[in-house]
């Protein structure tokens, strides 16, 4: 018999930036089917949505991901208290000001690059020979569409700013270290693929900015904006044995938005 897509329960899960606006949905998800998820977010925000949504088996962590200094040290001491998970949603990103392209300059585009780049590969190749000893896992990272397209310019009249060209290179990096993760680990019995979210604006934007979500549905062949909640399966499929045979892959969750 095939393995279920749902097969959780009794495994421990790590999520990274689990008390952000996709990160949340899924922590909670989790809570309801796993044994033990370990939210890792920065200072007291995983510790809110423990208390906030009334999380049983969840641990709120506080973990500045973009100190790779501390990465090895930290990540001893989790599995140390915790053990090797089964799985981790990697979603814990860093960004610059967020200027437009000719604003932009250099120490922005490398405070980007070298913030989030050097902590998902220090992270993800860290676990992956912890779960490659093990001889499982799934590890699940997120890009972006913007990793896959340029943003449309007519998006973002002015003030806007259209998204910035280093947030698509990094989340282009991150589909590039999916598969070269999944080629080295494979072996090892440890499986990395990418969730590609498309528009997913937080409740800030729904409420304030009505109009740029407008435009947002209208470029989905859906017509619709994502909810955080639509996240969920396609992340807790590639976590279960229901993808046990699914590595290296980008799973684009976004209303259809790189369709066309």
């Amino acid at each position: 018999m095939p393995p279920s897509w749902n097969s959780l329960s009794g495994k421990t899960f790590w999520i990274t930036g689990g008390a952000g606006y996709l990160g949340s949905a899924i922590t909670a998800a989790l809570d309801e089917v796993a044994a033990k998820v370990v939210c890792i977010d920065l200072a007291a925000k995983a510790q809110e949505l423990v208390q906030e949504k009334h999380l049983s088996r969840t641990v709120p962590f506080s973990w500045d991901l973009s100190d790779a200094s501390r990465l090895e040290p930290t990540l001893e001491r989790l599995v140390d208290e915790h053990g090797v998970p089964d799985g981790m949603a990697h979603l814990a990103y860093f960004s610059s000001a967020g200027k437009r392209l000719e604003q932009l300059t250099h120490a922005d585009l490398a405070q980007t690059l070298v913030l989030t780049l050097p902590s998902t590969f220090l992270l993800c190749r860290s676990l992956g020979e912890k779960m490659q000893s093990c001889g499982r896992g799934s590890i699940v990272l997120f890009s972006s569409m913007y990793g896959v397209v340029s943003p449309d310019p007519a998006m973002y009249p002015p003030p806007l700013t259209p998204n910035p060209i280093d947030y698509g290179a990094s989340k282009a990096a991150i589909l590039q270290m999916t598969r070269y993760f999944a080629v080295h680990y494979g072996p090892g019995g440890v499986r990395f693929n990418s969730v590609t979210p498309g528009p997913f604006p937080n409740p800030h934007l729904l409420k304030n900015q009505p109009d740029f979500v407008a435009r947002l549905r209208a470029k989905t062949p859906l017509n619709r904006v994502g909810h955080n909640s639509e996240i969920v399966g396609p992340t807790l499929f590639l976590l279960s044995d229901g993808a046990s045979y699914v590595t290296g892959h980008s799973l684009a969750v976004d209303g259809g938005w790189t369709s066309w």
